[in-house]
């Protein structure tokens, strides 16, 4: 059973998907991502980000919008086919793409030809190695073309946006999709040679019980989900303007939404799925558990990874770049990046220049939120001993020599940990989701 303890969950964290965390971002100059890019020799990755939907859903704070203006979606992604080219004549020629992800928004909101043309372009302008595909896809706009086109772009992994199977819920947060439209979608991908599908949970959602989350779990684990993320609905309409919509007297508190992340997590590894860092599970065999257990695992803007390298272009708008020198951010702005990327630009307006103490800080929070420790220097040990002892005090967490490791009874209170290693927070007040 996992303590509570509400005063250590107070204060809203971040999800530390980066360090520094977006919200920490500056100005910085189209130049600083060209740099970058042209030293990134070796292993890279690429994310695509494709910033529309058929259906805009209540809850979702992602950087998307409606694909019914074809207009603007095609004008869209002929500037990314021109990003892809501008970013590919600046590698180096011993870069090799070993990693490629489509996310968004809902990819699938595109037309198939439209996606395979993009899939051609990154042949023709990268150098390939044995490279990993994956997708994220709204099962509402799943179909029979769509798996065929999975299949031919040689997408082995998945993530379905499934949030709930409990149709109030669904109806409370505008995402209402049936069972049969899961499970049609699910054998699409099975037939395309998806063997590694991830279904997207949450808690914490309008109107939500325990009975409806575990019937969400149950099912999740009949549908045979290889990995399974278990997220806390972060309820902040003054940021997420559509939010409004959801009525947030209706939201479960903060001691049902601790029950919640505990049953989650107790009914999956009852279940045989390997938990993975605070909110993912995975089952044995799937090369996320692999990470996990092997201490390989890593952490990027796509969450809980097992992609080995540190470098990740991000093509398209409010795509995210990472290197370790540097965070770079494209203009959220979906007209004005179609404007630079057309005129053969690199489209960064923020990000941030990681320092030596950046990057240090930012391994100690990745370790803590991957493998449950991390190595400390006797500085930053002394630093955060005051805000340390709570959890200390509680047996929560221990310190043995310069090494700091979450204990079992820890685990919910692992971001709040790893955020008193966060420099920036105490330089800014903003409100961040839920520390569970």
């Amino acid at each position: 059973m996992w303590p509570y303890h509400p005063d250590l969950l107070n204060t809203p964290v971040p999800r530390y998907t980066s360090y520094p965390t977006a919200a920490d971002f500056e100005a910085i100059e189209p130049d600083d991502l060209r740099r970058s890019v042209e030293s990134a020799s070796g292993d890279i990755s690429l994310y695509l980000h494709i910033p529309f939907c058929e259906k805009i859903c209540y809850y979702c704070g992602c950087n998307t919008g409606a694909s019914g203006k074809r207009k603007r979606l095609e004008s869209y992604l002929d500037a990314l086919h021109v990003e892809l080219g501008t970013v590919a004549a600046l590698l180096p020629g011993d870069s090799r793409v070993q990693r490629i992800a489509f996310g968004g928004g809902s990819p699938n909101a595109i037309e198939t030809q439209e996606f395979m043309e993009i899939v051609e372009s990154i042949h023709n302008l990268f150098n390939l190695g044995e490279t990993q595909w994956s997708i994220e896809l709204d099962p509402r706009t799943m179909s029979m073309d769509w798996g065929d086109a999975i299949q031919s772009a040689g997408i082995t992994r998945a993530s379905m946006g499934v949030q709930t199977f409990a149709h109030h819920c669904q109806v409370a947060i505008g995402r209402e999709q049936s069972d049969a439209l899961i499970c049609r979608s699910i054998d699409w991908l099975r037939g395309a040679g998806v063997t590694s599908l991830n279904f997207d949970l949450m808690y914490g959602l309008p109107e939500q019980s325990l009975e409806d989350l575990s019937d969400s779990l149950q099912y999740a684990k009949l549908l045979e989900a290889d990995r399974i993320a278990l997220f806390g609905y972060a309820h902040v309409p003054h940021i997420v303007k559509r939010q409004r919509m959801i009525d947030g007297s209706n939201l479960p508190d903060k001691r049902a939404r601790f029950a919640m992340a505990e049953f989650g997590y107790e009914y999956l590894t009852h279940e045989g799925y390997v938990p993975v860092g605070f909110d993912h599970f995975a089952l044995p065999a799937d090369p996320l558990a692999e990470a996990t257990q092997a201490g390989t695992l890593g952490r990027n803007f796509q969450g809980f990874t097992d992609d080995p390298s540190d470098i990740v272009i991000g093509v398209g708008s409010s795509a995210i770049s990472v290197f370790p020198e540097l965070l770079a951010q494209n203009e959220k702005n979906s007209g004005k990046y179609r404007s630079l990327a057309l005129e053969g630009q690199l489209t960064p307006t923020h990000g941030k220049q990681r320092s030596a103490e950046d990057q240090l800080r930012g391994d100690v929070i990745k370790d803590l939120l991957c493998r449950g420790r991390a190595e400390l220097t006797p500085c930053m040990l002394h630093r955060a001993s005051d805000q340390l002892q709570p959890f200390l005090d509680r047996e929560l967490a221990m310190v043995s020599g310069m090494e700091l490791t979450i204990l079992p009874a820890g685990l919910p209170y692992a971001r709040a940990i790893a955020a008193q290693f966060d420099s920036y927070r105490a330089q800014q007040v903003r409100q961040f989701s839920s520390a569970i």
